[in-house]
């Protein structure tokens, strides 16, 4: 028996899925994921990882993001975060917006770099899908917002993001990642200054 869907009914489905992953408590403190576009490995150079965190520092001090909880994988970034100014939602699209300039350009002028036309090639193609880009698209679109209510879930949210490079085999130990806010929580400094959630 095959089953099909109506349009209403795929219509229906789509907003409530699109609703399912938005920013609704402008005071509310989410876990937020965002990847670059095909998943393409950028961030195994430092060079691209410092333009990151750089870029979340100015968010911390310019527009107000609170990060309790951070790390930044080979092609993907985890935040445990909030906003002052209740505006996380325009402040996650100014930091994807100037760290996809930032990072392409960097990739453009890094004479060492090997995958330099391999990857310029996957973020032009995607560019070309989304009218939204002059030239490249380096992130994906979506940051599937997950609010998290209780310290539980917040617990776990920070425990997978720091886990993460563990899990990867990047470290034995989370605190010894130096892209993530493990340090924080260990007591020691971090290259994030973080909102500790105890």
């Amino acid at each position: 028996m095959e089953f099909c869907l109506t349009k209403p009914e795929q219509k229906l489905i789509l907003a409530v899925v699109s609703r399912k992953y938005k920013i609704h408590d402008p005071a509310g403190i989410y876990f937020i994921s965002f990847a670059t576009v095909s998943w393409v490995d950028v961030f195994t150079r430092r060079l691209y990882k410092d333009i990151l965190v750089d870029s979340l520092k100015y968010c911390q001090k310019e527009k107000g993001l609170v990060i309790h909880a951070w790390c930044i994988m080979s092609n993907h970034v985890h935040l445990v975060c909030a906003s002052k100014t209740g505006d996380l939602t325009g402040t996650i699209r100014d930091l994807k917006r100037h760290t996809s300039k930032e990072i392409t350009k960097a990739i453009e002028n890094n004479q060492q770099e090997s995958r330099k036309e391999w990857m310029l090639g996957i973020f032009k193609k995607a560019g070309t899908y989304n009218s939204n880009n002059k030239k490249y698209q380096f992130w994906r679109q979506d940051n599937k917002p997950i609010e998290v209510f209780t310290n539980e879930v917040i617990d776990q949210k920070i425990n997978y993001i720091h886990n993460n490079p563990v899990v990867e085999g990047y470290v034995e130990q989370a605190e010894d990642y130096v892209y993530s806010s493990a340090k924080n929580y260990a007591s020691e400094v971090g290259l994030i200054d973080v909102t500790l959630i105890m």
